[in-house]
């Protein structure tokens, strides 16, 4: 199976917003998220890297489709 844009793109999107959520989570300043704080810096990353190195992944060189053989109407 190929991978195409939009597969790309259904991985990209969610990835980014999950890391984002984690990211702002990590980075939200209040006095019971100290524990948790590496934790959601560690999943922001993951899914942040996750998200952006499938975009580095080569797509498929789309399949030549067959050309019919054309016949010579022209009148002479």
């Amino acid at each position: 199976m190929s991978l195409n844009r939009t597969a790309k793109g259904i991985v990209l999107v969610p990835t980014l917003l999950l890391g984002g959520a984690f990211l702002s989570a990590a980075l939200w300043n209040s006095e019971g998220s100290e524990a948790n704080r590496p934790l959601a810096l560690a999943i922001a990353a993951v899914l942040l890297a996750g998200g952006l190195f499938t975009q580095l992944l080569p797509e498929a060189k789309p399949e030549a489709e067959p050309v019919a053989d054309q016949e010579d109407n022209s009148d002479d």
